[in-house]
């Protein structure tokens, strides 16, 4: 079984114009192998294409494309296959573009993963879960730890003059102290 990486390389490319460093949002997606890995809906290649929306979509088009990415990554507070563990690091660079018109909602979906605890709880009931070839409670164990590898952006949203950015990076942070 294919392991979905948790780390993405930097997201910093040089302008070869310049020669200077230039941010390229979501610049790392391509080193995703998405084709090999799972969501909701079985392989993950659509989620780039979600992120890419969510970046640059109008509101209503990152909304849409929000709501469809938590469907396949996180459906009803449950971490759904191994594949979102490899979307956290692109969802908190989108949660820190000030041109991402659906911030707060990113921010709260990083809650979700953050907090999601249902296949650990059933693992803890029915242990055999854990000896399956596909293995809910790892995933969500590396949702979980992808979330808190980036919450070094917590100061950053917190900041934020936006009050409803700050709230949902209030919430997150209690998750991730908790």
């Amino acid at each position: 079984m294919p392991t979905a990486p948790t780390e993405q390389p930097s997201t910093q490319r040089t302008d070869p114009s310049t020669g200077a460093a230039a941010t390229a949002p979501l610049a790392g997606l391509g080193q995703v192998p998405w084709s090999d890995i799972r969501d909701s809906t079985g392989p993950a290649a659509a989620i780039p294409q979600l992120l890419r929306r969510v970046a640059r979509g109008d509101a209503a088009t990152a909304r849409a494309a929000l709501e469809e990415l938590r469907e396949r990554i996180c459906q009803y507070g449950f971490v759904v296959e191994q594949a979102t563990a490899a979307t956290v690091p692109f969802l908190w660079e989108l949660a820190q573009l000030p041109h991402v018109t659906c911030r707060p909602q990113i921010i709260q979906l990083l809650k979700s993963i953050a907090d999601a605890r249902q296949w650990e709880s059933v693992a803890a009931v029915y242990p055999k879960l854990l000896n399956h070839r596909e293995n809910p409670a790892v995933w969500e164990s590396r949702a979980r730890q992808a979330v808190r590898a980036r919450r070094g952006a917590l100061d950053t949203l917190l900041a934020e003059p936006d009050g409803e950015i700050a709230r949902a990076t209030t919430e997150l942070a209690d998750a991730l102290a908790e």
